[in-house]
């Protein structure tokens, strides 16, 4: 298939699926329906599908309620895949909500916005997080803040850790690497056309990506941990940070990392 052909049938089939997909959580949403919970997570396991993204899983994904998950941030594509694995809704920068129909879809899985410049509102914005974990929501947090190349982990900012505070939540780490394209290692030429970072825009990049082939992503899930364990917030972003990369390190190599997770997964193929 060539490239255009392959960029227009990526095209229609996302938004032959997401247009309906939209009124039906919004419907499930306004009747508290507990399926709302749910239905993200086959909405992002298709979209992988669509999109040529196969996730390949090792460790085993917190059944704790609530469990805030952290992970390195690559790509406007590890919403996709963070969704496709986890039962959760994320902690976005607040700039997101704005964003034409991505937007939407953030606001239709009851992504948490954080507004990082507001201190007035920082109040707020806790207060949303902990009624959220009240409710034994899962969040999934990228502590970096922004996106990186895939290969270096930026530093973590341990204030996005205060929903750890809450003695309930366990926090669970999460190694996420874009390692083949078509079953081949995802060199440095290839990198950036997945990995979004620095200045690069939106339209250009995606309408690069989505005219290649299948991407593999390796996800480990690391042991999960609570603050009361380190006694602060800046111990506990600082063990978050040393195990992810530590994971990142070895997918990149093709070391293992964790033990394979065997369990089956729609979307999600144990190494």
């Amino acid at each position: 298939m060539s490239g255009f052909l392959l960029r227009a049938t990526r095209i229609a089939v996302y938004l032959a699926v997401t247009l309906p997909a939209m009124p039906v959580q919004a419907l499930l949403l306004a009747m508290r329906s507990p399926i709302a919970r749910r239905f993200p997570r086959a909405y992002h396991r298709l979209m992988c599908r669509v999109l040529g993204v196969r996730l390949v899983r090792r460790g085993t994904i917190s059944a704790h309620r609530p469990t805030l998950f952290v992970s390195n941030h690559t790509s406007y594509l590890d919403i996709e895949i963070m969704g496709a694995a986890i039962e959760g809704s994320f902690v976005s920068k607040a700039e997101v909500s704005r964003w034409p129909i991505f937007g939407w879809l953030a606001k239709l899985q009851r992504t948490v916005f954080v507004e990082r410049a507001d201190r007035a509102g920082a109040a707020r914005q806790r207060d949303e997080i902990r009624r959220r974990l009240d409710d034994g929501d899962n969040l999934i947090l990228f502590p970096e803040g922004t996106s990186g190349d895939g290969i270096h982990l930026l530093p973590f900012k341990s204030t996005l850790f205060a929903a750890a505070e809450d003695e309930r939540v366990v926090v669970q780490p999460v190694s996420v690497v874009y390692r083949l394209l078509d079953g081949i290692p995802l060199g440095r030429f290839y990198r950036p056309f997945f990995a979004w970072y620095g200045d690069m825009t939106m339209p250009p990049h995606l309408w690069k990506m989505l005219g290649l082939g299948q991407l593999t992503v390796a996800m480990t899930f690391h042991e999960p941990v609570r603050l009361k364990d380190f006694g602060s917030r800046k111990l506990l972003s600082e063990h978050c940070a040393r195990v992810i990369a530590d994971g990142m390190g070895a997918a990149l190599a093709g070391r293992e990392a964790a033990p394979a997770d065997t369990t089956p997964a729609p979307a999600l193929a144990a190494q």
